[in-house]
């Protein structure tokens, strides 16, 4: 199988990397991945795990709320300082 390929304006192949997860250990819930992107694929969510070990700026994390939206631009991933966003090329 081959995977999605695109073209750049000026003619050059590209291989879009589409989001796959976010690492909720690494995340801080700073909202600047979810700012960047346009097209619904994120949501905050309170953290997963011990309600007890997390102090309120701690509890909110981001998830992938609609993976299918994604365009595979990887603006999230490059705006995201603690490097929690996975992304993978896709099959046709």
């Amino acid at each position: 199988m081959a995977n999605i390929m695109g073209t750049t304006r000026g003619g050059t192949p590209w291989e879009p990397q589409f989001i796959v997860a976010i690492d909720q250990t690494l995340c801080i819930g700073c909202g600047r991945c979810y700012k960047t992107c346009a097209r619904d694929v994120l949501e905050l969510i309170e953290r997963e795990g011990d309600d007890d070990d997390l102090d309120d700026d701690q509890a909110m994390v981001m998830s992938v709320k609609n993976a299918m939206d994604c365009i595979g631009c990887e603006a999230c991933g490059k705006v995201c300082s603690k490097k929690a966003i996975a992304h993978a090329p896709a099959a046709l």
